[in-house]
């Protein structure tokens, strides 16, 4: 048994305790002395646990704040996904050993006038301010943070700490003032696009193609006051345009928050090896995501989609929906992935996107953002 897979076999171990804080300028002793190759492993897993134990750990992207609006929904809870579909909480993080976490408040792109913007802003304001009220109402587990020191402070005290950002620039609508606002609202990152294409630049999945062919002149204006006020500039979901677009623009490293290597699976969604080469230069960051489709190539399945599809041609938009009815329309896609089942993505995927991306990028510019409760 070689090294290679010793190490890769430590890292499959562990991977679900979001190991993403072991930089390699680390200094760490060398395991023990060992007899044999089984020994040679759990020593090198314990190795790794204790990394994981000893650095302050960070998942860069869960969509929970959806859930926080919902009546009853309750983050000091250990919920069963089975039961509630959701996957994160703050009893699961601290058995997880995570100790911090970017909530990010995700608006689906809706109708770009001045009535969906004010819905958006609105719907993001709420996400934001139920986090706050999360964190507020668990005091003694969590707390607020706005730069890497609070993190640091927070864990010496015994606390997780919880960051604020939006996905989908939609909710600053055309009115570049809302971003300041949010800024005050504690959110340190703002990913541009969605889905499909908004005002600020094109998403990499718009069936109906770019529109911008790129970042558009109010979305270079919305990163340049990002900058300004240090709100970092997430490019997952854009197009590839949008990415050397944002590279260009933006003074400060641009980040990807929860985006897979395109040479491992090749979805238009992740990113190639030019663009990981350049992250890298840029001293940015890219986190990989546990979303399947991401991760490995899978069959088509024409009954789900074709299911889902039908089911949301018949939605109103969920700007426009109640907590109750956004859980219930949850509720009907969650019944529908399960009567068509897409095959899932292994730990192994995981790891096999981590090995290619630190190959290319290097160990420092690679983590983890989960997507749980989004993806």
């Amino acid at each position: 048994m070689t090294n290679q897979f010793i190490l890769r076999s430590a890292l499959i171990a562990i991977i679900s305790a979001w190991l993403t804080g072991c930089s390699s300028e680390e200094a760490v002793e060398p395991p023990a002395a060992v007899e044999t190759e089984a020994d040679a492993e759990a020593a090198l897993i314990e190795r790794a646990m204790a990394i994981h134990d000893r650095v302050l750990t960070l998942d860069s992207h869960a969509d929970t704040p959806l859930r926080m609006i919902e009546p009853g929904f309750d983050m000091a809870e250990r919920h069963d996904p089975r039961e509630t579909g959701s996957k994160f909480d703050y009893p699961r993080m601290i058995e997880g050993g995570l100790d911090s976490v970017f909530f990010s408040a995700f608006v689906a792109q809706g109708i770009r006038d001045d009535e969906g913007n004010t819905r958006a802003r609105d719907l993001a304001i709420q996400m934001l301010d139920a986090v706050v009220a999360s964190a507020d109402a668990n005091a003694d587990q969590v707390g607020i943070a706005l730069n890497p020191e609070d993190a640091y402070a927070l864990e010496q005290a015994g606390k997780r700490a919880v960051y604020l950002s939006i996905e989908n620039g939609y909710p600053i609508g055309g009115d570049i003032a809302n971003v300041e606002m949010f800024f005050d609202k504690g959110v340190r990152y703002i990913t541009l696009v969605h889905s499909t294409n908004n005002d600020l630049a094109d998403s990499s999945t718009d069936s109906n193609g770019p529109e911008h062919n790129g970042v558009s002149e109010f979305g270079a204006e919305v990163i340049r006051e990002m900058n300004r006020l240090g709100i970092m500039v997430d490019v997952s979901h854009a197009s590839d345009d949008v990415f050397f677009d944002a590279l260009e623009l933006s003074k400060a490293p641009i980040i990807a928050t929860h985006s897979n290597a395109r040479a491992v699976t090749g979805h238009q969604r992740n990113m190639t090896d030019e663009m990981l080469k350049l992250l890298a230069e840029n001293g940015g960051v890219i986190q990989l995501t546990m979303l399947s489709s991401y991760l490995r190539d899978a069959p088509p399945n024409p009954e789900r989609e074709a299911a889902i599809t039908a089911l949301q041609a018949d939605m109103k938009p969920a700007t426009e929906m109640t907590p109750e009815e956004r859980s219930a329309m949850r509720d009907q896609i969650n019944a529908i992935r399960r009567q068509y089942p897409d095959p899932l993505a292994t730990v192994v995927d995981v790891v096999d996107h981590i090995d290619h991306m630190v190959s290319v990028a290097g160990i420092d510019h690679i983590g983890i953002g989960c997507d749980f409760d989004g993806g």
